[in-house]
Parts: C-alpha cells; sequence; structure tokens
C-alpha cells in the first residue's frame, strides 16, 4: 500500500497543480475582459489586499491605487466614467501565450502573458477622443505577474505590465513613437500618478526602444533560465 499511496498522493498533488493553473490563466483572462469593459470595480477585486499594479514605470498601490490607475485615469479618460462597453469606442484586451509557474508550496506563482490591445474611436464619437490619442491604435505589451492564494483563492499580487510598443493603425509601427511615456510625478501632485515611481534604473522607455524582459519561467528542456552568457556552456548539453 505504500506505492499505491505514493502514486495516490502524486497524483493528487498533479491535479492540484493543474487546477492551480487553470485558476490562474482565468483570473488573468477575466482582467482582460474587465478592462475591455470599463469595470474597475472589478478589476480591483482580482488584486490581493496588498495587490499592485506596475505601468508606465510606476506603481499603483493597494485598492485606491489600483482605482485610481482603472477607474479615475483609465475610466475617465476612456468613457467619461461611463461603466460598461460604449457606444463607438473600441477596447479590446487579448491575454495570450501564457507560461505559468507555480511555487512548491501551492501558494504563490508567476506568470508571464502577451497582452495585444486594439482600440480607437468610431467617427461617431470623435468629438469624446482625448487629446493625443490617435483614433485608431495598436499595443503590445508582456506581463510578468506574481499571484497569492488567498484564504483558497488565486489573486494577483503584483501586475507588472511592460509595454512592447504602440502604432498608429494607419501609420503603424514602423513611424509611430508610442503616445504614453514614463511616469514622472506621483499621486497626490498628480490626480493620477502612480504611489511610487521604480528605481531610476529599472524605468522601462516606450517604444521604439526595447530592451529585455526577464523571464520568470525555466527553460522547458535545459530546466533552468536560459541567459544569455550561458550560451556556450548550456551548447554542450544539447545532443
Amino acid at each position: 500500500m505504500t506505492d499505491v499511496n505514493a502514486r495516490l498522493a502524486a497524483l493528487e498533488a498533479r491535479v492540484t497543480e493543474l487546477e492551480d493553473l487553470n485558476a490562474i490563466r482565468r483570473l488573468q483572462w477575466a482582467y482582460g475582459y474587465y478592462i475591455d469593459y470599463n469595470r474597475p470595480e472589478e478589476v480591483a477585486g482580482l488584486f490581493a489586499k496588498d495587490g499592485a499594479v506596475v505601468f508606465l514605470s510606476g506603481e499603483y498601490v493597494g485598492y485606491e491605487g489600483v482605482m485610481r490607475l482603472y477607474g479615475t485615469w483609465f475610466q475617465n479618460l476612456f468613457t467619461g466614467g461611463r461603466r460598461g462597453p460604449v457606444h463607438g469606442l473600441l477596447l479590446d484586451h487579448f491575454q495570450l501565450q501564457d507560461v505559468i509557474t507555480i511555487s512548491d508550496d501551492g501558494q504563490s506563482a508567476k506568470g508571464r502573458f502577451r497582452g495585444i490591445l486594439a482600440g480607437g474611436w468610431h467617427d461617431d464619437i470623435l468629438g469624446d477622443k482625448p487629446e493625443g490619442m490617435p483614433q485608431q491604435f495598436w499595443e503590445s505589451g508582456i506581463y510578468e505577474n506574481d499571484y497569492v492564494k488567498e484564504d483558497g483563492v488565486w489573486k494577483i499580487k503584483r501586475l507588472d505590465y511592460m509595454m512592447q510598443w504602440q502604432a498608429d493603425y494607419e501609420t503603424g509601427w514602423s513611424k509611430t513613437v508610442a503616445h504614453l511615456q514614463p511616469a514622472a510625478v506621483c499621486f497626490p501632485e498628480n490626480p493620477i500618478g502612480p504611489d511610487r515611481l521604480l528605481p531610476d534604473t529599472d524605468v522601462r522607455q516606450t517604444w521604439p526602444h526595447r530592451q529585455e524582459v526577464a523571464m520568470s519561467f525555466a527553460h522547458p528542456v535545459l530546466a533552468k533560465a536560459f541567459a544569455v552568457g550561458d550560451f556556450t556552456r548550456m551548447q554542450k548539453k544539447w545532443p
């Protein structure tokens, strides 16, 4: 029975891991749908008690910070404070390419996702478009997020979104400079600013600047993080 018990325990652990993976994936996908339709309260409800969002090199901390970003800034910017889908406004966030790593104790996790955003204002509501925003645009970024299990429920601990590029629809990414730039002034001096700024060494410049986004997951074949400096040594392990 010892062998049977060991196999049963291994299967139970594997089932729990698969359930956790699906719960985190569902959590992140729900986030994308909620911000599509300007529902900041639902977005804030996905976060842990001490959760935070990193956006444009600034950190929005706790419930108040999350609401300042998705409510005070995003909702007011895009919809004038209105909840739900708005006639003529496109703001679709696609959450893709997830690679999720559960901690050994099953109480925390890291996840890397790619986000792609299609946005814009129809001619019917062109007067609602904020100054400085293109009428039609694309955006893509990478999430390197931390998740935590609180009272048995997976929540977002730290949502770290690193924009990779923005592009006007008409001219494309080859001729576009990102219309969003790194944060420079914190709240409350800036009413929609972050609670704190990332250190100068961690500031993420926006498109056309490019930089590596460190990967939270181990190499799926070599079972360790792949680093450029390790390339020669790791070649020796390949067939």
